[in-house]
């Protein structure tokens, strides 16, 4: 049976699908009934993957309700999609030619399927959204605190920075329950924190951001989190390489343990030294570190084996 692979271009209130190689196409409301009908429609064919794009709030009860059927997912960056419609001439945007384009990307790419885990997964992303925007507002409450003269915006300013303290104390709780009630997730975390300079909350950053760490090659997983050097090269002439792209947020959470690493992991800080010894910039020899850190675990992680001490 031929496997098929369909485009799924969700909105607010309809689902736009289209199957290749057959082409057929279908449009549903978005809710229970209108997943149902997808089900239906899939039938017995051979599905390889349902390709679609994050959407907000708006594509979570069609993901969730396809898994529990067992339905193969790919969720695949907006952007990527976006720039692979432009490579294949298909400017036009409707929601019926924007199924297509994913259905095609699916067949061309083959973007990775979600895990059975994606669920947790999605409670996961949640909480760390909210962590972040905790994160924010704690940082502008304290930059207030040196505006203010009044005493009763100084007390209520100070009142609000201890609630911040507390909603992001709470939020961790949930997110290390979440992660110990997970025996897999609970594993990779495990190791991870046993990389010298990775906290608990880069650990869970990592897993929540990144959860394709341990899946992927060196070059990827550099490059996933904007940490590959991008050269740049045309005849005679050779510019300065540079990282870009990537996930901002794994990249931040990587800068602090980078620093750490360098004072307390033996092999890193060797590296960090070698570098700055051949004249790098600091900056530099930090991304090193960073890109150094992100590649041991994403090998940790694939050998499932915690960090130990290098012997001679």
């Amino acid at each position: 049976m031929t496997d098929i692979t369909i485009g799924a271009d969700i909105s607010k209130d309809h689902i736009d699908l289209y199957s290749l190689p057959d082409g057929q196409t279908l449009k549903v409301i978005n809710d229970r009934k209108g997943f149902a009908a997808v089900v239906r429609w899939i039938g017995t064919k051979g599905v390889e993957r349902i390709v679609y794009e994050p959407t907000g709030p708006y594509h979570k009860a069609f993901e969730s309700f396809m898994m529990v059927k067992g339905v193969p997912l790919s969720k695949v960056n907006p952007r990527s999609a976006r720039r692979f419609a432009e490579a294949i001439g298909r400017l036009a945007k409707t929601d019926r030619i924007d199924a297509a384009m994913l259905a095609r990307y699916g067949t061309l790419l083959k973007p990775r399927l979600l895990q059975a885990s994606a669920q947790i997964h999605t409670d996961l992303k949640e909480l760390h959204v909210a962590r972040l925007a905790l994160i924010k507002d704690k940082t502008a409450t304290k930059n207030r605190a040196n505006t203010f003269s009044s005493p009763l915006l100084k007390r209520q300013n100070a009142d609000r920075r201890r609630q911040i303290e507390r909603q992001i104390k709470a939020v961790d709780e949930a997110i290390m329950a979440l992660v110990g009630a997970d025996i897999s997730l609970q594993t990779r975390f495990e190791i991870l924190v046993s990389i010298p300079g990775v906290s608990q909350v880069t650990a869970f950053t990592l897993l929540i951001e990144m959860p394709e760490l341990g899946e992927l090659d060196e070059k990827a997983a550099a490059a996933l989190c904007g940490l590959a050097p991008i050269s740049r090269q045309s005849g005679r002439w050779t510019g300065r390489a540079f990282v870009a792209g990537g996930r901002a947020i794994v990249r931040q959470a990587l800068y602090m343990p980078a620093l750490v690493a360098c004072r307390f992991n033996p092999d890193l800080k060797a590296k960090y030294d070698q570098l700055k010894a051949a004249g790098k910039p600091p900056k530099v020899a930090i991304t090193a570190i960073m890109r150094k850190l992100i590649v041991l675990a994403n090998a940790l992680l694939r050998k499932n084996q915690k960090w130990t001490v290098k012997t001679a």
